[in-house]
């Protein structure tokens, strides 16, 4: 009898789909109708769906339910999932979630029973703890499962017989905007048909929403792809409504659409794509309660020209499917060249082949025919020489702009596909990263592709964001041909260079990225941070770059009193606590920690590591966001709690975000003023910057005296030495770079690091370079010289301008102001370097000492040399007239010193001094000889010549 049966259910249930939606039917209209827990075990069933409950070794998913708020393109998302056991012993039921990469998830909670399991986000520990007590219910890591873009959220536990189990997953992401549309989508994989599923999506855009649409079900085979072929109409029951700013979308399946969809349960994504209006110039910048975003994405620009070379995997490894997609896409994409683009083709195996010697050519009909010939022969072979093909693209596009007239507004870049890791010549990640980065050294970018399941994600992950590109990977079984050509269509069409936008400082802090080198068509540039004065009615934007036509410089005011346009409380269709939330200030944490997780990808240095993954640690236990720094550990509720309800739990945010730190504990001091950091900025001309070029400023004698010191790289200069009195000494170090041609120097020397060291009242010491500064009193703390942060201690302050200038105050009375001259294209006789300004020198004693300590607090006269070789001294009002004369001369501690009349460029070349200069490494005027000013090591706190101590 039992065989019967079973032979007869199997019969039915592939005889074809009407079949399917009739047991479908019976589900839904007799099993479904209702889900109390009461009232499903004592309810009758069909007798043919008793039997298929008794085949089902695992409960039943009854509920799925997702309900999103999208508001200004950061977007809430609220996975409610109820499982029922109604078997006669306890069964495993497994929750999965698929999320966008991207996501932070935020909380997570699940009721089994009558008891309630809550979420808390706790800092990982160093070391694995096993609790295997608890790890039949600790969701898993959402690194587990990756997908294409996807992480996999799970957790399972055992559900008690007639009992329920019931799952709430928050997460929270910022929309990117790609190819001209921002897309969301939701992942609906139950793996069965259940009898109540929803999809919710809210969105609310003040700009205005336009082009909504909601293409059909993608599954995984298409996943990653913007667009499907037949990519039409909305999967069935989705509803779409819309008003200007508002928009409303529902997907609401019964079980026997669910069935049409598929037989064993939906197996999907549901996606909503949509832009927005765009009508300011310089973007879209929305205010709330202290905190801004800023979107930026300009249309209607001429696109730049593209100088690209494309580096293909020939492997063995890419024989099939993969290299034929290639082929095609790169059919494609060379068609979409430009006229006034150049490109290069080079195939690597083991052996790495160009197809045109050392040149990038034209886009013309020939050399597109002529390279689609050369891809059409292209045969897989060999092994993977990754390092050696990118060296060889590096250098084949750096001699192109180096030997080439090229447009300075051009876009470089490196497109670089490959299946596998590196197996031939050089085969370790960490090198091949460092060779990467010396070999393109800032001056285009690099864009990766990884395909199938063998490839090295991370590397090429690490290789692109250090050399501000992007990458993608994609699954074998996926559409290569369509994803490859998705992804050039991204970065194929440069609108704009050398983006920079910019805030008053006194007026914002803690402000993201801030520089972008180029701008894609369709992309979206996105700023954040928080607003300082919150009396100001208005906050200056002002946004700088360059095109094909000219450099861009866009201004505008943006009104901050706008509570009502921002605040969302009260809208229609938001009614589920989201109002209540500042989603700019989630907005700019998400956007803080990514920047915090990728600038640790890209470190070598481990104390930078650690200290970045402590601070990206912080922020993210303070917005409860799990990372990868942070996991959700389940804590029992009760035993009687109530069931979790399905709204937004509200981290506590108080005392949030990039915390200024003291010397002492690190912890944030009261009332800074950042209009004091500007006055501090007002620097004298007294300095030592440049080849390295020194400037003495004497106020009271109304002139200038300016010299050279020809050092030799590697070098540390005593620059300011006072610790016996202040306790303050100031060293140099020295790095060298070749001269420029046709000039009269063996080499250029400039400062690479800056040594301050002070021992009163306590000791302390800052080391400071272009990209960082070492803080050290006790505590070690390692400042990124890109990120604006205010230090401060009792006696000492570190002030640093991102990318500008560090400004070191000592006890109020001692001031130094180091300037970061970076370049973006370095000629060979150019090093990113600093300068050495003296704002303020009252703390410093009159013994003072260094190449310019000892002038600090004494004079010199200027004299003018007569024929007969005796001397007369000059007043103020002569100095002008004794300029052209070339025997002037200067005394300076009884010595008479020759001085001829220059100019001097200081402050990044913003200004001209007039100075009298003395030759022969400052012969006479400084006290004994240049190597007498050499320190034997950075923390060298000799004080008279041939001594050294340390502090």
């Amino acid at each position: 009898m039992i065989l019967w049966l079973w032979l007869c259910w199997a019969f039915s249930t592939s005889a074809g789909q009407p079949d399917s939606e009739l047991m479908a039917r019976y589900l839904e209209e007799e099993l479904m109708a209702d889900y109390s827990i009461r009232e499903q075990v004592a309810r009758r069933v069909p007798r043919q769906a008793k039997f298929l409950q008794r085949l089902e070794t695992r409960p039943r998913m009854s509920e799925f339910n997702v309900k999103s708020t999208i508001i200004s393109r950061y977007a809430f998302t609220t996975v409610s999932c109820t499982m029922v056991n109604s078997g006669s012993e306890a069964r495993e039921g497994v929750f999965e979630m698929h999320i966008p990469a991207a996501a932070f998830i935020s909380n997570f909670t699940m009721s089994i029973g009558n008891k309630t399991y809550y979420g808390e986000v706790t800092g990982k520990e160093r070391k694995n703890s096993s609790d295997d007590k608890a790890r039949h219910k600790k969701p898993s890591s959402p690194t587990d499962g990756r997908e294409n873009g996807y992480e996999t959220f799970k957790a399972s536990v055992f559900i008690p017989r007639k009992m329920q189990a019931k799952f709430l997953l928050h997460y929270e992401e910022l929309l990117q905007r790609r190819l001209g549309k921002y897309e969301y989508t939701v992942s609906i994989r139950p793996q069965q048909l259940v009898g109540r599923l929803r999809v919710e999506v809210n969105i609310l855009e003040n700009s205005g929403i336009v082009s909504l649409e909601v293409p059909p079900l993608r599954n995984s085979k298409h996943k990653g792809n913007g667009k499907v072929e037949g990519d039409v109409s909305p999967p069935p029951s989705t509803v779409v409504g819309h008003t200007k700013t508002l928009a409303k979308v529902t997907f609401n399946p019964s079980v026997v659409e669910q069935t049409r969809i598929a037989r064993n349960g939906i197996l999907g994504d549901f996606i909503i794509r949509y832009d927005v209006n765009r009508e300011l110039s310089v973007g879209d910048v929305q205010i709330l309660n202290g905190y801004f975003v800023h979107y930026f994405a300009p249309t209607d620009l001429p696109p730049l020209p593209k100088n690209v070379v494309f580096v293909l995997d020939s492997s063995a490894s890419m024989v099939g499917t993969k290299l034929k997609q290639t082929k095609e896409a790169l059919f494609t994409i060379l068609q979409d060249l430009r006229p006034e683009d150049h490109f290069n083709i080079i195939g690597f195996s083991n052996r790495i082949k160009v197809w045109q010697q050392d040149r990038l050519v034209l886009v013309t009909p020939n050399n597109i025919r002529d390279a689609k010939k050369y891809i059409h022969n292209m045969s897989p072979t060999g092994g993977t020489n990754i390092n050696g093909a990118l060296q060889t693209g590096a250098k084949l596009l750096n001699d192109y702009i180096a030997q080439n007239d090229i447009d300075a507004r051009s876009v470089s870049l490196i497109i670089f596909l490959t299946d596998g890791r590196p197996t031939v010549g050089e085969t370790q990640s960490s090198k091949i990263l460092s060779n990467t980065k010396d070999a393109i050294r800032d001056k285009f970018c690099l864009f990766t592709i990884g395909i199938g399941n063998d490839v090295d994600h991370k590397l090429l992950e690490r290789m692109a964001l250090e050399n501000c590109g992007m990458t993608r990977h994609f699954q074998e079984d996926e559409d290569a041909a369509s994803h490859l050509k998705g992804f050039y269509d991204e970065i194929g069409t440069p609108l704009l260079s050398d983006i920079r936008i910019d805030y008053p400082e006194d007026n914002v802090e803690q402000v993201t990225q801030n520089f972008f080198p180029n701008y894609f068509n369709g992309s979206e540039i996105i700023i954040a941070g928080k607003l300082i004065n919150r009396t100001s009615d208005k906050l200056h934007v002002e946004v700088t770059a360059s095109n094909s036509k000219k450099y861009i410089l866009l201004k505008t005011d943006v009104a901050i009193d706008l509570p009502s346009k921002n605040d969302i409380r009260g809208v229609p269709g938001l009614e589920d606590g989201k109002g209540d939330k500042n989603y700019i200030e989630r907005a700019w944490s998400y956007l803080t920690i990514k920047e915090l997780l990728n600038s640790r990808l890209k470190s070598d240095d481990n104390q930078e590591k650690d200290y970045l993954m402590e601070k990206a640690k912080s922020m993210a236990l303070a917005y409860n966001f799990v990372t990868p720094f942070t996991v959700l550990k389940m804590r029992e509720a009760g035993l009687h709690s109530e069931p979790p309800q399905e709204e937004f739990i509200r981290p506590s945010t108080d005392g949030i975000g990039e915390k200024l730190q003291s010397l002492q504990g690190h912890k944030a001091p009261p009332g800074i003023q950042r209009q004091q950091d500007k006055q501090r900025i007002k620097i004298s001309k007294t300095s030592a910057d440049g080849d390295p070029h020194f400037v003495i400023d004497f106020p009271s004698s109304k002139f200038s005296v300016c010299f050279n010191i020809d050092g030799e790289p590697g070098d540390i200069l005593r620059l300011v030495s006072d610790h016996k009195e202040s306790g303050v000494t100031v060293n140099g170090q020295l790095i060298g770079a070749p001269a420029p041609p046709n000039g009269h120097k063996k080499h250029r020397t400039y400062f690479s690091t800056i040594t301050i060291l002070s021992n009163k009242p306590e000791r302390s010491y800052l080391e400071i370079t272009p990209k960082r500064i070492i803080l050290d009193d006790g505590e070690r703390l390692l400042l990124s010289c890109d990120r604006s942060a205010v230090v401060r201690s009792n006696s000492l302050e570190v002030s640093i301008s991102a990318n500008s200038n560090i400004t070191v105050t000592i006890r109020d009375t001692i001031s130094f102001v180091i300037l970061i001259h970076h370049y973006k294209k370095p000629a060979p006789y150019q090093r990113n370097h600093l300068g050495f300004y003296i704002s303020n020198s009252k703390g410093l004693s009159s013994d003072s000492h260094g190449l310019l300590g000892q002038f600090l607090n004494h004079e010199v006269k200027l004299l003018q040399e007569s024929l007969n070789a005796s001397h007369q001294q000059v007043g103020q009002n002569q100095t002008e007239a004794l300029k052209p004369n070339p025997t002037n001369t200067l005394k300076v501690k009884g010595r008479l010193v020759p001085v001829v009349w220059k100019q001097r460029r200081i402050y990044n070349g913003q200004q001209e001094v007039d100075c009298w200069f003395a030759k022969n490494n400052a012969d006479k005027l400084i006290d004994g000889s240049y190597k007498d000013y050499l320190a034997s090591h950075p923390f060298d706190t000799g004080t008279s010549f041939g001594t050294a101590n340390s502090l």
